[in-house]
Formats: C-alpha cells, structure tokens, sequence
C-alpha cells in the first residue's frame, strides 16, 4: 500500500517526465544533448523512485515504461519483432550483489555464470540476415519501433554484407553497437580543423550522428565500427551465450576481445575493476560493463520486467561528466610563464573524485566555448587526465554575463604578459623574477621523473621561496640543515633527509638533468633523444638549429626552443652553478655496444609488474621507440594482465607479443636487472 499521495509529489513527477521526455527528444532525435548521462540518470532514477512508492502514478506514457523518444520521419520507421529494451543499471557493487541474490532465487541455485562485456557509449543496431545476406539495418529507436538505416550500415567495413562459413539459419537478427573509435574522432576533427568544416563534439553523438544522415556517403565518410553481443531468438543456436559470440565470430561478425565468462557477483566485479583498470587505454569510450545470464534457459526462466530484463544489468563507472556552476576564473602562472585560466568551480562528484578547479586551456578555448562566469558548465575528467570545462548549457544562463578578458600584467609579479603571433597561449615575461615560474620550475625540476628528489614538495618550494632562499634550482644544492628546520613543519629528522636526498640527486643520467631544465617542447623522449645522439651537455649547448634537426623526434620548432635556450647568459649560468654544487651529469650507455633495439617501434599495455615508465626507460635504452597505440610500423607489444584492444589489433596484424617475462629475459640478456 503507497503512502498519501500530495500534491507536491505529483508535480514532481510531471516535472521530472517532462524533463526526461525533453533530454530523450535533444538525445535520440535531434542528436544535441543538453545534460550528460550522469545528470539524466539521476533524473529518471528519481522518478523511478517515485513511482515505486507511488504506484498510482505510473502511466503509459512515462519514460520509464519506454526506451527512448520516437524515430525521425525522414526515415522508414522499422518495427522490432522482438524489443529492444535497454538494461537496468547498477551504481554499486552492492547493487550488483542484489541482482544476483533475485536471480539466485528465482532459478533456485547455488551458482550462476554470466558473460561480462565492456559496455561501449555508441548506437544500439539490428542487422537481419536472410540467407546470409545483409537484408536490412535499424536502430533501436524507442524500443519498439527504430528507423531503417540500412543504407547507412552498409557502409560500415565491421559490418558483414554477406556471413561466413556455414550453419546460419535462414533468418538472422544480430544485436550490437555502432561507435565511433577514439582515433578516428580525433583524426577526422583533425580534418575539419585544417578545411574548416564542422567538427564532432563527442565519439557518441558522432555516431549517432552519422547513421542518421539522409546521403549514406557521407556517413561513408564517417570512421564507425561496430561489435556485435547478441541474437535475437539466440536460444535456436545455443544454450550458451559465450558459444553464440564465439559463433558470431565465425561467420564475420567482430566481437568484443574483452568479453568473458564469470562466476557469480564476484566474479562480476573483479571484471568491472579489472576493465575500470584499462579503461584510459582502450580505442573507444565505454561507460561501464554488461552481465548477462550465460544460460539461456536461465534467461527465459528469470524473464522480463516492463522496460528490461531481469537476466541482465550494467554496471556504470562513475560520471566522467556533471554539470555545476563556474564561479570565477582565476589565472595560473607555468613554469615556462604561460597563463592557463582556471575554472574555479562548485564542488561537484566527478570520475570518483571532488573537482573544484578544472582547466580552461586558453582564451581561443574561452571564445569557442563562450565560458562566463556564473554559467552552468558540463565538466569532464577521465581518468588521471586533468578536469576541463567540456560546454557551457545556455539553456540555463541568466542575463548577459561579460565576456572574460585575458590580463594585460601578470596576476603574480605585475610584469607584461605578450602573445606571440600565432601561439595560442599568453606569457609573463618576468621569468625567473615572478615567483609563481620560479616554483613550477622547481617542483618539475624536483619531480619523479626528473631529478627525482623526494621530500621536495609544493609547500616546501613555496616556503623556500617566499623566503628568498632559493632563486634557482642550483640553490637548491646550496640549502643547509639549518636553513630547513627553521621553516614551517620541517624538524631535524625531515631537514637531514632532504639534505641527503639532494646529495642523492647529484648523478643524473644526461637525459633527466635536460629533462629537469625544463626547456620548452623537451619531453622525456626528445631529452633521451638529444643525450643519446650528442652524449655530452657541452657538444648539445654548442649545437647549431641544424644539428638539432638531424635528431630523431626533434623538428624546427623544437631545435629553435632548445638553440636559444642554451643561447641565454641566465641558463648557462645555472648549469655552470649546478656543476660547482657538484652535480655531475652521467652520460647514457649504449648497453651491449650498438643499440639492439635502434629502429624498432614497441608498444605496452595491460598491467605489468612494473611501472610502466620504468619497462619503458629500459626499452628506450636499448634503442626502441616506445608509442601508445599498435600500427603497421610496431615492432612488438609487449602485453601484460588484461591485455585488451591493443593485443586484439596487434594480433590482426601480425605483430610479435612479447609477455613479461619475456620483457624481463630480454633486457637482462642485456645487462639491465628488472628486479
């Protein structure tokens, strides 16, 4: 029996299905959605839970009886014989346990086995075959009724237009995802930059987008893929769920490399964190994994509820997407004495953590985006990547905010800020004279992968310079015990260990010490790169623009940065300060004589053992080019645990997979020891 039902109550739930009938029109019709995912979750679980308490307020028309909102009329409607419904979600492993205590009961078990899959952010599909030939495409659309899009389908490579082997029915109906890979979301707004067309806003609207253009040419133009993950009346096939991919493979359908089988809701979440793990290093965006009942006789005994079934349920990652307010943006001074806006924000729950900064990259980034203080802005984090400020929902600006205008000075020491012509960013001149340069140089200088001087931190840096202690990092090898412990929070244990880790710092490889100076366009790659190919800091220093270009990874602008960073009196002063602290710079080794590796393009993925910058540094050492995705030009990968699209592409193309223990045997075979 429901509790008294208000007035008030009632207004909410016309309000919420107004707005969720609202965000389902601008998100499957118009393909502009004005929220992200998070927000519309929590809309529709709100509802959801009303209605629970309140049954009398369901009605037919609520978006929680449907899918999602009515198919365009410019394309042939498609009745779906059997429905596309969407799955329950999950928020917590606790929600995931009492999924599978219902189904545990209902089947009157002990064990249930479920295939677990990456659940991909792209376009839900229907493909029907008749007699192995591709008859007609369609999308989901509400459920039951989707749009024929099969013009555009076939002009999808993943997409089979005739099926492989033998043993198919006459009829087929297969299930799966049209989406857009990351790589070629970036490559084809790269073209739209360089001819000034229209780019996409993200890889899942880009899908959408593109089955649903009138000319199919142009979504020929579009680079989509697509995995299949079920049959419709896949029970005619095989009992098991896992067989059916596995038969769907067969006759040409891509499936998903990262779908396996589990075992009960413990096995389902050991996958959702093993694949939560991988997820910054996957070719496409997911937004959580798929469980389904393995056995189809389970399937049909647990059934269906109005809107999804009861045999399986997706688990979401946190949001990397929410809306909060912006509340004014500050201004932050680099290292190099570029001026980043910084968004300061109300706190908002985003990608597992509490953001209240989130970078705005730029003022041409500001005037694209049209960002003002006092507007509602969608910010997004994906995993360790720095939050930034995706749009700006103008729906819900009010009045006419000003327009942000870079400063003239800078915010710290007052001196001029200049833009060079054709640069994107802003600089203080006043180098090492503003504080706010001479602390981000320190602390890169201090930083793991450079000098690596551990205890060095933010605040200790401020401390040591607001106390006009340290003027450059050579000063740092000046400090004296005594100088530490009469700062703040610094007693004789942390002062002697600072010291001795300083000490510790004197003999850099050639590489970190370039790294650690922090000249402008020098990465950890390009700085190995120069130690390896002039093997000293004098012969670098006296190196004309076309010396450096003969350099691999160095380019024009690079050799101009590095020529007229070694051409200041200031920079050349530090590092002869930095000799006479008794720094001594270690030149690199070329381990077992000629460099084995030289020419070589490696790749790594999955979990190793190891960090993953430290088997890189090995491989660099040996000669190899170490890069972030598989191509026709890799070499070798070398695939830790969960290996996931990466070892699928590198074995399409033939590429040598190395394991770690064989990482392991190669480098000691070459004088490195990994332990």
């Amino acid at each position: 029996m429901s509790a008294t039902l208000s007035q008030e109550v009632r207004d909410r739930a016309a309000t919420l299905r107004e707005e969720i009938d609202g965000h389902n029109y601008r998100y499957y019709v118009l393909d502009e959605p004005s929220v992200p995912d998070a927000e519309y979750d929590r809309l529709l679980r709100e509802l959801q839970a009303l209605e629970s308490e309140y049954p009398e307020l369901v009605t037919p028309d609520s978006p929680t009886q449907r899918v999602g909102a009515e198919p365009l009329a410019a394309f042939e409607p498609v009745r779906h014989e059997t429905p596309m419904l969407s799955l329950g979600n999950a928020f917590s492993n606790e929600e995931v346990e009492q999924f599978h205590a219902r189904a545990l009961k209902t089947l009157e078990t002990e064990h249930i086995d479920y295939v677990a899959e990456p659940k991909l952010d792209g376009v839900a599909m229907s493909l029907r075959y008749r007699d192995g030939l591709l008859e007609r495409a369609a999308t989901r659309g509400d459920g039951q009724t989707g749009e024929n899009v099969t013009s555009n389908a076939r002009t999808i490579d993943a997409i089979p237009l005739r099926l492989r082997g033998a043993g198919w029915p006459e009829e087929l109906e297969v299930r799966g995802e049209v989406y857009m890979p990351l790589a070629g979301f970036e490559e084809y707004n790269r073209r739209m930059a360089e001819t000034e067309g229209k780019a996409l806003v993200n890889p899942r609207n880009a899908a959408s987008g593109s089955l649903r253009q009138l000319d199919p040419q142009l979504t020929a133009q579009r680079p989509l893929a697509f995995f299949a993950y079920s049959v419709a009346g896949q029970s005619a096939i095989s009992d098991s769920h896992f067989e059916i991919l596995e038969q769907l493979r067969e006759w040409g359908f891509p499936v998903n490399p990262l779908v396996k089988r589990v075992r009960d809701a413990e096995g389902c979440i050991a996958y959702y964190e093993e694949i939560g793990a991988m997820r910054d290093d996957l070719a496409y965006d997911i937004d959580g994994v798929v469980f389904k009942v393995e056995s189809q006789r389970e399937q049909e005994t647990l059934g269906f509820v109005s809107r999804a079934p009861r045999w399986a349920i997706a688990q979401k990652f946190p949001a990397q997407e929410e809306i909060t307010q912006l509340l004014d943006i500050d201004i932050q001074v680099g290292r190099t004495g570029a001026l980043t806006p910084v968004a300061r924000l109300e706190p908002v729950f985003v990608g597992g953590v509490t953001v209240t900064n989130a970078t705005l990259h730029n003022i041409d980034e500001i005037r694209r985006k049209d960002v003002r203080v006092g507007d509602w802005v969608v910010v997004r984090r994906a995993g360790d990547v720095i939050p930034e400020v995706a749009r700006v929902v103008l729906e819900r600006r009010e009045g006419r905010p000003k327009e942000f205008q870079m400063p003239e000075t800078c915010p710290v020491c007052g001196s001029d800020v200049e833009r060079v012509e054709g640069e994107a960013v802003s600089r203080c001149t006043g180098g090492l004279v503003c504080k706010a340069q001479r602390k981000q140089s320190l602390m890169h200088f201090a930083s793991r992968r450079a000098m690596d001087i551990e205890g060095l931190g933010s605040k200790l840096i401020d401390q040591l310079v607001e106390n006009d202690l340290v003027h450059s990092v050579a000063d740092l090898y000046r400090l004296e015990k005594e100088q530490l412990m009469a700062l703040e929070r610094m007693g004789e244990k942390s002062a002697d260990n600072l010291v001795e880790q300083l000490e510790k710092s004197k003999t850099p490889p050639l590489d970190r010490l370039l790294y650690a100076l922090g000249i402008r366009e020098v990465g950890e790659v390009t700085a190995t790169s120069l130690a390896r190919h002039f093997e000293s800091l004098e012969r670098l220093a006296a190196a004309s623009e076309d010396d450096l270009i003969e350099v691999p990874d160095v380019g024009p602008i690079v050799a101009q940065h590095v020529h007229h960073f070694f051409q200041q009196p200031e920079n050349l002063e530090v590092i002869e300060a930095l000799e006479q602290a008794g720094v001594q710079w270690q030149a690199l080794e070329s381990i077992g004589g000629d460099q084995p590796l030289e020419g070589q393009t490696w790749v790594l993925t999955g979990a190793l053992s190891v960090p993953r910058a430290r088997a890189k540094q090995w491989l660099e050492s040996l000669g190899a080019k170490v890069a972030g995705s598989v191509s026709g030009n890799t070499t070798t990968l070398v695939a830790g645990e969960a290996a996931g699209s990466k070892l699928a592409k590198a074995e399409k193309l033939g590429v040598e997979v190395l394991d770690e223990a064989a990482l392991f045997e190669l480098v000691r075979s070459h004088g490195i020891d990994p332990d």
